[in-house]
């Protein structure tokens, strides 16, 4: 088990999940061809799983007879508590869930199978003993049966009520957030500034300044289509955009619409289009002949392709840098989510988000939950529903719970991106009818994963150096997906790894990398400072006289629902 930050690391988006999103969390849990040819390559070693059944049941009689070894290791909170241990029922009920659960692993490693059916099995049988697990059986978890002589009975009463409300409605999973203590606009999202710019598809929001000068150079955001914005905007000291305004940068965010079924249409050339139209506005607004772009997930790939296309038309003059932060453009192998998905069920994902006009985000926030179900399943199931409690007010976690949809124009062809993984190959996507090259792109990048990020694989994410032209800088994080994002100077345990070469396997990168103390945060800023110019007064006022004032940060489009 994990503590809170790490599990909301595991839980952000990431566009190859797009396919079960839309396809629902059901039918990854259904026996495939993937489990027949597990059966099958375990038939064809007879010996070998006759062997692993002969070692299970000479277990299991040990642990019958009280004399087995076998325990939990020592970091699984689930058996923390001592009665695990003490009692001697307890302790065998646990330990014959281990020794089951260590041979079915087994026999995954014994079956010989390739990488796709490998990673597809294990999901199932993982899945299957996460839920299996003794910890979240109601009174024969301890401390569910501590809760229930303390409270009387109401522990699982008020469980019951939650669990009857969490099943009503999408996502369907227990809740993972108390947030009756965040609201958008006042402890989250809170950092000053005004909409300076609206379109049907997005609002662009100007950060006031919090220096006496500024950078001549600015920065643009694009974030995630898939959640709100202010991922990079959560609470006062833990915001990137503050950070960032305080370093003396001018800093614009795009904040996306949440679409509906009127906005099927909207694709990717619809989504660049919005990119290159907010890079117009921040040109205007400030005056400056270039700008740093910069995305995020999702938001990654369309900063990206927007880099290509300009560099296609000989204006990627106008960017100063690029860059991206927890962004996977080559798919090729990309965990566990990758090998969960085929051609057949993404042409299925598709069809069913057509037919719905937009892939609705609380459907992908389930598929992620499952994706970890120890964490972000049965940790809340324990807490939730066995112990009546509430679950942590924490502002990450009400950031992801705050899901948007995503239109089908969109989903389908960040499906085919992933499917095909087209942006690896130099001219074989097209936006505007202008062919992409990610080579082409010669403008200094900043790229930064999370060494422990599930969703997107930092090996993944280091890929992109042997994409893009010009130099990159790739900086590992310690944190995971979404930590990575939110690592604010002051943690003492922070840490980075940089290398001053990107050679093209990410391993070797990894074995000459150097640690350095601290957080990429102040890292990127001196990267950034290198390629900002020189500084001039701070605006007294947002916006332009073609682009006034609409509203004040975090702007409108934020509170859709």
């Amino acid at each position: 088990m994990t503590t809170t930050q790490e599990l909301a690391d595991q839980s952000s988006p990431l566009d190859v999940l797009l396919v079960q999103a839309a396809l629902g969390p059901k039918r990854r849990f259904a026996p495939d061809l993937s489990t027949a040819k597990w059966v099958t390559g375990l038939a064809g070693h007879p010996t070998t799983t006759l062997r692993r059944f002969r070692d299970l049941a000479g277990e299991t009689g040990r642990i019958a007879l009280g004399t087995s070894s076998t325990a939990p290791e020592g970091r699984d909170r689930r058996f923390a508590d001592v009665a695990w241990r003490e009692n001697p029922m307890l302790r065998r009920v646990l330990q014959l869930y281990l020794a089951s659960e260590r041979t079915a692993e087994q026999l995954i490693d014994d079956a010989e199978l390739d990488w796709r059916d490998e990673k597809r099995v294990r999901f199932l049988v993982e899945n299957l003993a996460e839920a299996l697990a003794p910890s979240n059986m109601p009174l024969l978890n301890p401390a569910s049966a501590k809760a229930v002589i303390e409270t009387g009975g109401l522990s699982l009463v008020r469980g019951g009520r939650q669990l009857l409300k969490d099943l009503a409605a999408a996502p369907r999973v227990p809740e993972m957030v108390d947030g009756s203590d965040f609201e958008v606009g006042r402890n989250i999202a809170a950092t000053p500034g005004s909409v300076v710019l609206r379109t049907e598809l997005f609002e662009l929001i100007q950060y006031s300044p919090q220096t006496e000068e500024v950078f001549d150079v600015p920065v643009l955001i694009v974030p995630p289509t898939i959640n709100k914005f202010y991922a990079i905007d959560l609470a006062p000291d833990r915001s990137l955009v503050e950070f960032s305004v305080r370093q003396g940068r001018q800093v614009f965010v795009i904040s996306w619409r949440n679409p509906d079924g009127r906005h099927a249409s909207w694709n990717l050339d619809t989504y660049v289009t919005a990119v290159l139209e907010a890079l117009d506005a921040v040109d205007e607004i400030s005056g400056s002949e270039q700008t740093v772009l910069g995305g995020i997930c999702s938001g990654g790939i369309l900063a990206s392709i927007t880099t290509g296309y300009l560099a296609a038309k000989g204006r990627q003059d106008r960017l100063a840098a690029l860059v991206l932060a927890v962004t996977v453009i080559d798919n090729e192998q990309a965990g566990t989510t990758s090998a969960l998905t085929d051609r057949k069920l993404a042409a299925a994902a598709k069809a069913m988000s057509k037919r719905k006009g937009y892939l609705d985000g609380r459907a992908l926030a389930e598929v992620f939950a499952w994706l970890r179900p120890g964490d972000l399943v049965w940790n809340y199931w324990v807490n939730n529903y066995l112990l009546g409690k509430k679950p942590p007010a924490f502002d990450i976690l009400f950031w992801n719970s705050d899901t948007t949809r995503m239109t089908a124009g969109l989903h389908a062809d960040f499906v085919d991106l992933a499917m095909d993984n087209t942006l690896t190959d130099p001219g074989a996507l097209t936006v505007l009818e202008t062919p992409i090259d990610l080579g082409a792109i010669d403008v200094d990048s900043y790229v930064v994963a999370g060494v422990a990020d599930h969703i997107t694989p930092w090996e993944n994410c280091y890929r992109t150096t042997q994409l893009l032209g010009g130099r990159t800088r790739f900086v590992l994080s310690t944190s995971g997906h979404i930590a990575a994002l939110v690592n604010p100077p002051g943690n003492p345990k922070a840490t980075f790894r940089v290398n001053k070469d990107n050679p093209a396997a990410a391993t070797e990168w990894l074995h000459g990398a150097e640690t350095q103390q601290g957080t990429w945060w102040t890292d990127v800023a001196a990267w950034l400072d290198e390629r900002a110019g020189a500084k001039r007064p701070a605006p007294e006022q947002p916006g332009s006289p073609h682009h006034q004032l609409l509203a004040s940060a975090p702007g409108t489009y934020v509170y859709d629902s």
